[in-house]
């Protein structure tokens, strides 16, 4: 690791930076130390790369002129970057940003105790024990759909814990919801927001795979999925409000393209680091590993779009996440829960480091340039 944002020596890497000379948002390949702005009529948007029928080749062969150095750009992405500077972005425009949820056994787990707990992480303690001494391990071995899993599910509905959480983990249908709206993730070094009514929540790191508008993956970054736990927990039609808020989407730093460095088969081993570091000291270290996902990662594409559901721009699909933290930070039984001011960072060796500040939804910036602006903007721009 010897480049900014802990980015691996090799591999192709693409994003999005806002360009004040431009005054507005560019398309750039990292070249070495060097940020390219790949722009041009032909690639106005990140939508435009992902959808070429060789993504990679095309990115690599792309001409463009040097934007900034790889050191300045992860230097100025912070909370209150430095005007008249570039600074970076989510890697993705106009691609939906959808999300998988309940793909770990953990995971499904304690999305069940919240569910039981309606919220109230105090019980939670309680019901993790019963679940555990219920459950075991017999969930890791199930393949979601399976008859297995059918009989298991047929168990557990006679033992009276069956979930919805359950349903979605090894029935035959995986959770896939909209994360955020196109145009509203923020960025590495950007605050990331939670909802003010949220007394319960913590970080989700993930995969993100970037998605061509034919379902064809074409490559991957980081995610976090910010978790309302007491929202989601009080009631599952409650997901809208606890996932999509203001700043509670952070992608980056950059997508690495598929190409012969980088594959999906390592995206399917791929392990995230997470580290929590709060104002006061306090620090929380986890990790999710990749090869423990319970379905996998093609067929949660297949299950988002298809046939039956077209994205005709793409879609950032997150994965889910092994990770849920059960530590208590302040009060005993309570779990863990986050502090505003906590930094957040999420690191694989394949895809650098994304990290972000915590803060109220209602304090982070406002979500102002949408897709709307951005056509305006690339018009001004005579790229469209």
């Amino acid at each position: 690791m010897t480049r900014a944002f802990n980015l691996p020596d090799e591999g192709l890497f693409v994003g999005r930076v806002w360009s004040p000379e431009a005054d507005g948002p560019v398309v750039v390949r990292l070249d070495g130390a060097d940020v390219i702005d790949i722009t041009s009529r032909h690639l106005p948007t990140m939508q435009s790369l992902l959808e070429q029928p060789d993504v990679a080749q095309t990115a690599h062969r792309a001409q463009g002129s040097r934007l900034c150095r790889l050191e300045d750009l992860a230097a100025n992405a912070v909370e209150e970057p430095r005007p008249g500077e570039p600074r970076l972005l989510a890697p993705c425009d106009l691609q939906a940003v959808k999300a998988c949820g309940v793909t770990f056994v953990s995971s499904m787990l304690e999305r069940v105790i919240e569910e039981k707990a309606k919220g109230d992480p105090r019980k939670a303690e309680g019901i993790r024990e019963r679940c555990s001494s219920i459950l075991g391990d017999s969930l890791r071995s199930v393949v979601p759909g399976s008859e297995k899993a059918l009989a298991l599910k047929a168990a557990l509905i006679a033992d009276g814990v069956w979930s919805q959480y359950l349903e979605v983990g090894i029935g035959m249908d995986a959770e896939v919801f909209s994360k955020a709206q196109p145009m509203s993730s923020v960025g590495s070094g950007a605050a990331v927001g939670l909802h003010p009514v949220s007394s319960w929540n913590n970080p989700e790191p993930e995969v993100v795979l970037a998605v061509s508008p034919t379902g064809v993956i074409v490559g991957a970054t980081l995610g976090n999925d910010v978790n309302l736990r007491d929202v989601e927990g009080r009631s599952a039609l409650l997901l809208g409000k606890a996932k999509d808020n203001n700043a509670a989407c952070s992608i980056g730093p950059f997508i690495r393209l598929f190409d012969a460095t980088y594959s999906l088969d390592q995206v399917r081993n791929a392990k995230l680091d997470l580290t929590v570091t709060g104002p006061d000291g306090y620090v929380l270290k986890g990790s999710s590993s990749m090869s423990e996902i319970s379905r996998d990662p093609a067929d949660l594409v297949a299950q988002a779009m298809g046939r039956h559901h077209q994205y005709p721009d793409g879609m950032m699909l997150f994965l889910g996440t092994l990770f849920a933290p059960t530590d208590d930070r302040d009060v005993p039984g309570e779990g863990f829960t986050h502090k505003l001011g906590d930094v957040v960072e999420i690191h694989s060796d394949d895809l650098g480091t994304l990290s972000n500040t915590v803060r109220l939804s209602t304090e982070a910036p406002e979500w102002t340039f949408g897709t709307s602006a951005l056509m305006r903007n690339l018009a001004r721009r005579n790229l469209i």
